[in-house]
């Protein structure tokens, strides 16, 4: 499929730059895979289309304060957003600067911290620091919640809450698993008791994940790698649950790529490393039946992974559906449920 085939219009104004008061109460788009008919709701009418037997399956990941700020040894302004913590001291970081720093020279932090630039990797470059610990301490102590690009403004206290899961557990992620920011801690009590189990896997999610497609051609394009676990408990979850009868319910497209990643020798194993899982349409799903997501930005993978899920037309139409009724889209913005078909 070609690129602009997952294009579409979306005025600035809808572009969510804070989170509501309150977790759950944001609008929720609800239709079924292949469908063409819209419903516009409450993200709290959520727990009236979980049916008992159902298995939710939450991201645990943890946001890190990943953003970061240092200088040159020439003087100029460096902000680098941290991807992943690599053995012996070895940071790989995405960096902003007037002109990139060559491998050799050295980034200064505000606290005396100095880093050495090794070189790069693909879109990242890779800094030498002392060892594990003056990387997680410098964090720690100066590092700023990673704010998505399209969110254009400073990041406050409130995010440091906010932009992050009430279930997060598992520090690694420097974006958040952005569904699983409507759900607090009662809303997940009443599901558990209706019925509705939980199931946790982790993803931390790179930057990288706002990395656009540049190929016109779509399956040229090559997916960023991301840290996965599926324990062997998740697998034993998901087969009681598809057992009974019950639905398993992803949240979030961060979810989506970890079951499926973990099903791709065939049935679903347990699964711990890296994935590059790329799903667009003609993907194969082997575990997912329903899907919580938010609205993502156009060309994306993402949505080319609900495209994927829940068809091209039924999702395009979707987008056009809530462009119209004025849904807050993106990271602080309202969710879809997209049910299996009836």
């Amino acid at each position: 499929m070609n690129l602009v085939q997952f294009d579409y219009r979306l005025p600035q104004a809808l572009i969510a730059q804070s989170p509501l008061p309150e977790r759950t109460s944001g609008r929720l788009l609800h239709f079924v895979r292949q469908g063409s008919e819209y419903r516009d709701l409450r993200f709290l009418d959520l727990k009236h289309l979980c049916r008992e037997g159902d298995l939710l399956v939450l991201n645990d990941t943890r946001v890190i304060p990943a953003r970061l700020f240092c200088k040159k040894t020439s003087g100029g302004r460096v902000e680098l957003l941290v991807e992943r913590i690599l053995d012996a001291g070895k940071v790989l970081v995405q960096l902003k600067a007037s002109k990139s720093p060559v491998p050799g020279s050295q980034l200064v932090f505000a606290n005396g911290v100095v880093a050495k630039v090794q070189g790069r990797e693909d879109d990242f470059f890779v800094l030498q620091f002392e060892d594990r610990e003056e990387i997680e301490k410098l964090l720690h102590e100066s590092g700023k919640t990673p704010l998505p690009p399209y969110i254009s403004r400073e990041a406050g206290a409130e995010d440091s809450k906010r932009y992050q899961t009430v279930y997060a557990r598992n520090p690694g992620a420097v974006a958040a698993p952005t569904a699983g920011l409507h759900f607090d801690r009662t809303l997940l009590e009443q599901l558990q008791r209706q019925g509705v189990e939980h199931a946790f896997i982790t993803l931390h999610v790179g930057a990288g994940t706002f990395r656009p497609v540049r190929t016109q051609d779509i399956k040229a394009h090559r997916l960023h790698a991301e840290q996965v676990q599926v324990t062997g408990q998740v697998c034993q979850q998901v087969l009681a649950c598809k057992q009974r009868g019950g639905r398993v319910i992803a949240v979030g497209t961060t979810v989506v790529r970890a079951l499926e990643s973990a099903a791709q020798e065939g049935g679903l194993h347990p699964y711990s490393g890296d994935t590059r899982l790329f799903i667009f349409p003609g993907f194969q799903f082997k575990v997912v039946d329903g899907l919580v997501t938010n609205f993502h930005l156009p060309k994306s993978t993402l949505l080319m992974l609900v495209c994927a899920f829940a068809g091209h037309e039924t999702t395009m139409a979707a987008y056009r559906h809530a462009v119209a009724q004025r849904y807050r889209f993106y990271s602080y913005g309202d969710a879809m449920f997209i049910e299996p078909e009836k």
